[in-house]
């Protein structure tokens, strides 16, 4: 579903991506793990549209999305949960919810969804009325997840789900990526947490300083002695 080829990303002389290659197959859960620094925001900016790439190429579904912009990718069917949330503190959880479905004019299908997304995040129907500025970091995660399954994603790109949670809310949370997934759509996570990453995925990457450097099976980069020094702590 999604191919990277060869996707560079500088930022003045400083280049953050360099030649990176990936693919995310269609119902798959893929991770993408590395240290602060190391490329990987940078990477999903690329991926849906909000920067542009130096060089490479980003095919989704067959076609080639690399210098469109971000509005026409998500459009496609790619919605990018962006690292901090990034929910609409004055609006209500409601409200967020549909700016998920803005590019959407089925009102009976969107309607369909957001008693989905509700049934997903029951968390969220006891607040639905409620500002979002006012929710926890997690029930703002869930809030963020949710916008983005309003879109009717294909591929849901993640970007550091668990960052500032408290470790109840990280399992809640990724209990609920897993479902997400378990639905048929595609997942890339960034995730720092490797343990987590590496345990919740099909797949991953190690990105070191903008590089791919190891790639394969989840529980194979487990058990790498490399990434277990590097990432797992062991």
């Amino acid at each position: 579903m999604l191919e990277v080829g060869r996707l560079s990303v500088a930022y003045g002389g400083i280049h953050a991506v360099r030649e990176l290659s990936l693919e995310v197959a269609s119902g798959e859960l893929v991770c993408l793990i590395g240290a602060n620094g190391a490329g990987k925001t940078t990477t999903l900016k690329a991926i849906s549209g909000l920067i542009a790439p130096q060089g490479g190429s980003v095919h989704f579904d067959g076609r080639s999305i690399t210098r469109l912009p971000a509005h026409e990718v998500a459009r496609r069917g790619l919605s990018l949960v962006p690292e901090g949330r990034g929910v609409f503190p004055r609006m209500s959880v409601a409200e967020n919810l549909l700016m998920g479905a803005y590019a959407r004019n089925d009102r009976a299908a969107i309607a369909r969804d957001l008693d989905e997304v509700y049934a997903l995040l029951p968390r969220l129907t006891e607040r639905r009325t409620q500002m979002a500025g006012l929710l926890s970091g997690g029930e703002q995660q869930m809030l963020a997840l949710g916008r983005a399954m309003m879109a009717r994603p294909r591929l849901l790109l993640l970007d550091e789900p668990s960052m500032g949670l408290a470790p109840l809310m990280v399992q809640a949370v990724f209990d609920i990526i897993r479902r997400i997934a378990a639905s048929g759509v595609a997942v890339l996570l960034i995730e720092q947490n490797a343990h987590l990453a590496l345990k919740t995925c099909a797949r991953g990457y190690v990105l070191e300083n903008g590089v791919i450097t190891l790639s394969g099976a989840a529980s194979d980069l487990a058990a790498d002695p490399a990434v277990r020094q590097a990432y797992l702590g062991e």
